[in-house]
């Protein structure tokens, strides 16, 4: 696009030439700047306004222009990158003493949504973990791991963090520290207390401090890190030749959505993983919020009708 002076108001003409004479942005990064203020300006002519003009434009300007960028569908980074474009260009103006206040101080980025992390149905997380693994010390750890995630539901850094002590196989339950060091008990399935009383039969061969506890072990006998643990939910899903890699946080969104989906409540679930809030739950297991009412106005007591 070409910055002449018949198609970029003189102020915004000055703005590009600062960015390529003072600043030293390439040539791509300039026209990105262009592109997004001529944007803006031409919102400004449609309020009989100008960039020329700086000490009329208002905050609400900027908030009008988001809000016009929403109803044409501009994705919320793509509207965040056009808001930086003009807090760059104003605090230009600032700095050069051509308005008195940034019109663009106080307006904040759009939230952007997060993306959710994939999840597995009920058949591929079956798959993952059935895949056989040679029955060594390491391949009975990666698999009572893999249980673990799913099977209970655990937040990796929960996993990691458990102790050998931490195992009850005799209630098949486990005690859990999640965040802010709250304490729950979380149960294990049959398979997950079968793989873990095999793998720690044979925990001595990673050859261990006698004074480690930790119950999952890395390759020099000490606590296993997140990195490592990460690998080996990869290395089993590429074993089982699912369509896409999942992520051990993927796992425990897996156990939250297929238990839902099975009919639990969602007070359980929302025991189950440890969240404080009923609406992380909703969040964490892929349910609209049609569905989460439902289910909640059937669990509650408070929320059945009397018959």
């Amino acid at each position: 696009m070409s910055w002449s002076a018949e198609n970029v108001p003189e102020h915004l003409q000055i703005f590009l030439g600062y960015l390529d004479i003072e600043k030293g942005y390439s040539q791509a990064t300039i026209a990105a700047y262009g592109a997004d203020l001529l944007q803006f300006e031409n919102f400004l002519n449609t309020r009989k306004k100008s960039s020329d003009h700086p000490r009329e434009i208002a905050r609400g300007d900027i908030h009008s222009f988001l809000v016009e960028l929403h109803k044409l569908g501009f994705s919320k980074s793509s509207m965040s990158r056009k808001l930086s474009s003009l807090r760059s260009f104003f605090r230009f103006f600032l700095k050069n003493k051509m308005i008195s206040q940034n019109p663009c101080q106080g307006v904040r980025n759009p939230r952007q949504d997060k993306p959710q992390p994939k999840f597995l149905n009920v058949d591929q997380a079956l798959s993952l973990m059935d895949v056989s693994l040679e029955p060594s010390p390491k391949g009975l750890r990666d698999t009572a791991l893999a249980e673990l995630l799913y099977g209970s539901g655990l937040r990796i850094s929960e996993a990691i963090k458990l102790n050998l002590d931490d195992v009850d196989q005799g209630q098949m339950v486990i005690r859990v520290m999640g965040k802010g060091q709250k304490e729950r008990m979380a149960p294990l399935t049959e398979p997950g207390c079968e793989g873990i009383k095999r793998y720690v039969s044979q925990r001595h061969a990673f050859n261990p401090d006698p004074r480690e506890y930790a119950l999952f072990l890395g390759i020099r006998g000490k606590r296993l890190n997140r990195r490592e643990a990460v690998r080996i939910i990869d290395r089993l899903a590429r074993i089982a030749t699912l369509p896409e890699s999942i992520s051990p946080h993927g796992l425990r969104h897996s156990f939250a959505t297929h238990l839902l989906q099975s009919g639990a409540d969602l007070r359980s679930v929302q025991e189950l993983l440890g969240h404080s809030r009923i609406s992380t739950t909703q969040r964490y297991t892929h349910l609209n919020l049609d569905e989460v009412t439902a289910v909640y106005d059937k669990a509650h007591p408070r929320n059945r009708n009397e018959k």
